[in-house]
């Protein structure tokens, strides 16, 4: 059972993606002692994951809402977004997936011309349909509320009939481990069809997703041609990278 304190917490962490412990202990007129004791407990339960100075939602916490997924690093986001655009040359072939950082992208797409592109995802197809220079073809099925992702099996067998050149995907969370997590097994799903029908994947997400978890695991990173973020904190991943010949584009160094 949480506290009317900690359900405080968890609703400012679900619209604000993450909480500090100076800012909560100003708002609730307690000592920084009492929130690290708040934010202790709810990473016991996992609602919650640690991070320098606060937390972040953790692996047993739903997904943030999309107005704070949105809002969440906007210009690191829009920094990834024009650095994986010009990876996409003129007359390609592509999948977006869900996310807010791949709308992103797809904004950035607005200059090329000749590209059709395959989504998952209202949001993009909405950002894209105005343009001539742009076919837009949107996957069926279930139309998820929250922020206009289509998912389900027949999302999964609309993709399995493209091959395409590029995919740019999200994620989540990113582990320490290279697993690319998220939270909804049906987007999952629709998101590693994609990996499997696309020459080339570029992974586009900005550096709070290393400050987070999520249960369900998407792929790894080896399974990526290019990754696109604005700081890639951990050097074992940046060690993974290499290994696994992914290249890695910090946007922000």
């Amino acid at each position: 059972m949480l506290s009317e304190r900690q359900n405080a917490i968890m609703e400012i962490a679900r619209s604000d993606g993450r909480v500090l412990v100076e800012a909560l202990a100003g708002r609730f007129a307690v000592s920084v002692q009492t929130i690290r004791k708040d934010l202790n407990d709810l990473c016991e339960a996992r609602l919650l994951s640690r991070m320098h100075g606060g937390a972040v939602l953790g692996a047993g916490a739903e997904n943030l809402d999309y107005d704070a997924r949105n809002a969440l690093a906007a210009p690191e986001k829009l920094a990834i977004a024009r650095a994986a655009a010009n990876l996409i040359p003129d007359r390609s072939s592509l999948f977006i997936n869900i996310g807010t950082t791949t709308e992103a992208v797809a904004r950035a797409l607005l200059g090329h011309s000749g590209l059709m592109v395959i989504t998952n995802n209202l949001n993009v197809a909405h950002a894209l349909r105005s343009s001539p220079e742009v076919e837009c073809i949107v996957a069926g099925g279930l139309i998820r509320r929250s922020d206009g992702g289509i998912v389900g099996e027949a999302a999964v067998d609309f993709i399995r009939q493209f091959k395409v050149d590029f995919a740019v995907i999200g994620a989540s969370a990113i582990d320490e481990d290279g697993s690319l997590l998220d939270f909804d097994y049906r987007e999952v799903r629709v998101a590693q069809a994609i990996i499997a029908n696309a020459r080339h994947v570029v992974l586009v997400a900005d550096s709070t997703k290393f400050e987070r978890s999520a249960p369900v695991r998407l792929a790894q990173l080896g399974q990526i041609g290019t990754f696109v973020t604005d700081q890639c904190p951990s050097d074992s991943l940046r060690d993974l990278c290499k290994a696994s010949g992914v290249r890695l584009i910090e946007t922000g160094r």
